[in-house]
């Protein structure tokens, strides 16, 4: 059977502002494209301007939104359609029966009961083929609607195109941007059924020009088959850029043809992983996560007539040489989605840092949420884990040297703008962490954000000979214990005079913490758990605090954020105490117990958020899905590994899903993960063998699986009860 066949790309999307189950869009998209595209069925919601119980089409939307929080850019909406001319998105909507709207990866088909006609459309990188079948011909038309910001447009009846640009945007793009079309049909264009529209969709006059959120409306002279094929090309370069990104990705190629070809990469990136399953809800749910994971980042470089590889650089607005991506977060990705690419597509992640590199040498900082350019969102510079992780695994096809250099720079420097570097270095470097009486706002997780992500950084010194820096980066991952209160039991706010912040709640959200309390923020040192055990009384003495807040209601006080946010909404919801899983700082919690010894707690919490909160279904997630993080933690839990502490080159061993899954990595070895008695009775672990030789350690080495290797597991239906020494546990840097 097909992969993309247990691809649901609506999975998520049942989703509003109070409250997501993903937050997600239905991406059709080749993966890590520069483009996605999306249906569109509310323009008027903003971010949420797809939602599956709609039953309007206002057309399909090129997009590169990655998150509704973040917003789009570059993105403009086409609609057929026939009979009068109605182009303000809820005047030209119209209804279409939900069980026949086809959404897949490679393929969008959508019948407009209205008008009709139906729209198809495939996906290349940079270029989609679209086909429009009119049953009534008459008065028909392709409609291109933008966003506001100046755009262009220019009707060429002789030549069959439409052309122009779009500067719509939500942020990290300089005055320059652009992101360049062109439009290309196979039939001819009726110049007296064209024309333009204003930024309030009313007609105006002419075939061509520059405006406020002009649009265009081209009129088609149907043939007698009543189809007409169309095909868009774009570029952040040029118009002539967009043409030659026309020619080298859809040519000549039919619809059916460039359907197949996006279908056949679909197969390929779907195939790395083959899981062998008699349960279809479960291999739905596995393979949709899988293709979310290959959605983010898109990469926004081109390649000019000569085959080289160019980018336009949002940093600073010129067009430069080599890769460049861009829609993506290191705070929610760095946890999962990136260590997950370091295993499976090692190659692609060579190109991706060199990205990141690049965006460093032309904007002179470190990138921290990319979306295209800067957009500083979100505490810490946790790049710093991204590429670690990769040099700690060998993935070091990149230029490390210059990446040390600009991670090294925000760890050392004060910057003079507030949207780049650390914000409040000044104080960090002067006492070790950031006082909460000066910096109010998150001050406990940016602290222990920038303590690991010295500790990352150390890493990376500690590859090139960089002794000094190693050293002094090591001393200040220390610094997480300047928050720890041994009175309280967690990590929390503390004045520059050395006093707590008063008063303290561990259910009130946000003002030291971010998007959570100190529950679920206390918990943020990976790289030496065992030291944090050590604050606290032990190993036994944390496990406890750990199933205090499983254990715990999963009450909230609402604290600086002054409302209920979703994340809150969605903590609630689950019961599942206080682990919100519906964010990213709660992701390794339930690991954490494997790191202290108790790894029958880790298997219980992950296979039981497994099966309870996740499927293939709209409302599938249980939380924001941002880039992909989610979903490779849903992956990571199926194949019965984790990253608990990305930059060092370990996997914790969890619970598999499956009774066999083989990754086909991309040197050409494979990992075989078999369990022959695993069933949802038999979520514990009795043992664990790595080719053939039995794992009494908690953790296996990235090592190990790189070139290959057989893991089997064998699965019990009670916990193990069995004691673990410290020697068996994973990485903590107190007894490195």
């Amino acid at each position: 059977m097909s992969l993309l066949s247990h691809v649901n790309p609506l999975q998520g999307t049942d989703s509003i502002y109070p409250y997501s189950n993903g937050n997600t869009l239905p991406l059709i998209s080749m993966p890590f494209a520069m483009n996605a595209w999306s249906p569109q069925t509310t323009e008027a919601g903003g971010g949420w301007f797809f939602n599956p119980n709609h039953n309007r089409f206002e057309g399909i939307r090129l997009t590169h939104q990655p998150s509704p929080w973040i917003g789009d850019y570059g993105h403009m909406t086409f609609m057929p359609q026939s009979g009068p001319l109605k182009a303000w998105a809820p005047e030209r909507s119209s209804s279409f029966r939900r069980q026949d709207m086809i959404v897949r990866p490679d393929y969008f088909k959508v019948r407009m009961l209205r008008y009709q006609a139906t729209l198809e459309l495939t996906p290349t990188t940079r270029c989609a083929s679209m086909r429009l079948t009119f049953d009534r011909p008459e008065q028909s038309r392709l409609i291109l609607s933008p966003f506001p910001g100046e755009s262009s447009m220019k009707i060429d009846p002789k030549n069959g195109t439409l052309t122009g640009y779009t500067t719509a945007k939500a942020g990290g793009t300089p005055d320059n941007y652009r992101m360049y079309f062109v439009v290309k049909f196979d039939c001819p264009i009726d110049a007296d059924a064209s024309g333009l529209t204003n930024h309030e969709s009313k007609p105006v006059a002419g075939l061509s020009g520059t405006d406020e959120r002009l649009g265009a409306y081209v009129g088609l002279n149907v043939p007698a088959n009543r189809v007409v094929h169309v095909q868009v090309s774009t570029s952040f370069i040029s118009e002539e850029q967009a043409f030659i990104n026309l020619n080298r990705e859809i040519g000549e190629r039919s619809f059916d043809e460039v359907q197949k070809l996006a279908a056949d990469v679909w197969e390929k990136q779907l195939g790395v992983i083959q899981v062998e399953s008699d349960d279809k809800d479960k291999l739905d749910t596995f393979y949709t996560c899988l293709y979310r994971t290959s959605l983010f980042p898109h990469q926004i470089h081109e390649f000019d007539a000569n085959d080289k590889q160019i980018h336009f650089s949002p940093y600073n607005g010129k067009i430069e040489d080599g890769p460049l991506f861009a829609d993506i977060g290191f705070w929610d990705t760095y946890r999962t989605s990136f260590p997950l690419y370091n295993l499976l597509y090692p190659s692609f992640m060579n190109e991706m840092m060199q990205g990141w590199v690049n965006a460093y040498k032309e904007g002179g900082w470190m990138p921290k949420w990319a979306s295209p350019g800067e957009r500083s969102m979100m505490p810490g510079t946790l790049i710093d884990v991204s590429f670690a992780d990769s040099v700690a695994k060998g993935v070091t096809g990149f230029d490390v040297a210059t990446a040390f250099e600009g991670l090294l720079k925000h760890a050392m420097t004060v910057a003079d703008d507030h949207r780049v570097g650390r914000k409040g270095m000044q104080e960090y470097l002067k006492h070790g962490f950031l006082p909460a009486d000066i910096h109010t706002h998150e001050s406990v997780c940016n602290t222990l954000d920038y303590v690991y992500g010295d500790f990352c950084i150390a890493q990376i010194a500690k590859h090139l000979g960089r002794d000094a820096e190693y050293a002094q980066l090591m001393e200040r991952a220390r610094n997480y214990k300047h928050l720890y209160d041994p009175t309280i039991g967690f990590m929390r706010g503390k004045l520059e005079d050395g006093s707590w912040l008063e008063p303290f709640d561990a259910t009130e959200w946000g003002g030291p913490y971010t998007e959570g309390g100190a529950w679920q923020s206390s918990w943020a040192v990976q790289h030496d758990l065992l030291g944090l055990a050590d604050l606290i009384g032990g190993r036994e003495k944390l496990k406890e605090r750990l199933d205090a807040l499983f254990a715990a209601d999963p009450e909230f006080k609402v604290g600086s954020y002054g409302f209920e946010i979703h994340e809150m909404s969605e903590m609630a919801a689950i019961d599942f105490g206080q682990f919100a899983i519906s964010n990213q700082p709660s992701f390794h919690i339930p690991y954490v117990y494997t790191a202290l010894g108790y790894p029958s707690l880790t298997q219980y919490w992950v296979r039981k958020t497994m099966d309870e909160l996740f499927s293939a279904q709209p409302d599938g997630l249980p939380g924001d899905e941002d880039n992909g993080s989610l979903t490779a933690w849903y992956v990571f839990g199926a194949m019965g590994i984790f990253p608990l502490t990305p930059g060092v080159p370990q996997y914790v061993l969890g619970t598999p899903m499956f009774k066999k899954m083989t990754v086909n990595l991309d040197n050409g070895k494979q990992i075989v993960i078999e369990a022959p008695n695993n069933s949802s009775e038999t979520k514990y672990v009795a043992g664990v063998q790595v080719n053939g030789e039995h794992v009494s350690n908690l953790y296996i080495d990235h090592e190990q699986l790189k070139n290959g290797a057989s893991l089997s597991f064998t699965m019990a239906a009670e916990p193990q009860q069995q004691q673990y020494e410290e020697t068996t546990l994973p990485y903590a840097m107190s007894r490195a």
